[in-house]
Formats: structure tokens, sequence, C-alpha cells
């Protein structure tokens, strides 16, 4: 029914297409259709992840559900944040599900997928950057034992950036 598999460069089609339509559901109306649409196209083509994705330390997963992709995720081991004084820490870079399959659990299932593959790697925590607004991601990550450590200003353009909040889980 779930299948999790590591991303390869041939899934990069795929990765741009829920990238995009899973940022614009959650951040169309934190800035300037033009500003969206220009950071989605420097970011979210299939060029750009095939950059991404050749680089090894970047690890991307697809989670399908009913043999459909659905989502996916990017984490970098070994990344450390001013915020946490563990130097030994996961970031979780992406973790984008597409809406219609919101409140099934995939989330959960990608998360928990990637803090074990973190915690394998000897990693003591977690951390990631999630838009202040952007409540329902909020409550995803707090009901799954993350807390807000600090903050970061998210560079849509070079007119705009998001405030973001650094939340992190220690294992």
């Amino acid at each position: 029914m779930c299948k999790i598999v590591k991303a390869t460069v041939r899934d990069c089609e795929l990765l741009a297409k829920i990238g995009k339509k899973s940022f614009l559901d959650a951040h169309s109306k934190s800035a300037s259709k033009e500003d969206i649409d220009t950071f989605l196209s420097q970011n979210y083509s299939s060029k750009d992840f095939a950059k991404d994705i050749a680089i090894a330390d970047n690890i991307y997963r697809l989670i399908y559900f009913k043999n459909q992709a659905v989502g996916f995720s990017k984490v970098v081991l070994h990344i450390p944040n001013t915020y946490i004084h563990e130097p030994q820490v996961t970031k979780l870079d992406r973790l984008y599900l597409l809406k219609e399959f919101y409140g099934q659990n995939l989330g959960d299932t990608l998360l928990n997928c990637n803090i074990e593959l973190s915690k394998r790697n000897n990693q003591k925590g977690m951390w990631l950057a999630v838009w202040i607004e952007n409540k329902r991601a909020l409550k995803f990550y707090l009901k799954n034992g993350f807390t807000i450590v600090g903050s970061y200003d998210f560079k849509i353009s070079n007119t705009h950036a998001n405030p973001n909040h650094i939340m992190y889980l220690e294992y």
C-alpha cells in the first residue's frame, strides 16, 4: 500500500512535478505571484533536481501510495546549525506530500523513515526550517516532537524573504 524508495536521477521529472505542486499549495500566498513563479522556475526544474540529486550527501526518497508517487523528502547528514549545540545532526531539507494525500499518515511514515536513517548514521537529532505561516506543517512537526529553537529568513527573491522557524528534534 505504501512504499518508500531512494530517488535517483531518473526520478527528477517526478520530483520537480511533486515539488512545484506541493510548494505552491503551501507557499503560494507567501509572496507575490511573480516572485513565487520566478522562485519555482529557478529551483524546481528537473535539471535543478538532477544537479542536486547528483550530490552524494543529498538523500532523496519518494513515497508511493497505491503505486502512485505522492511525496518526497530530502535529508542531508552532518549539517550543523548555529541554534543547535550538537554538531552531529541531520537537516531535513524537504518533506513534501501532495495535498490530496494529507490525513493518511504518509507524512509521518516518510518522516520516521528519515529519522531512522539519521539515527543509523549516528546523528544526534534532526533540524529543519519551516515558514511561520505554514500552520499545518508547524502542527505536524510539533506533534512529532520538534521544538522551535531559532529563526531564519528564507529568501524567495531579491526583494522578499519569508520568516521561518528553525525546529529541532533531539534523539
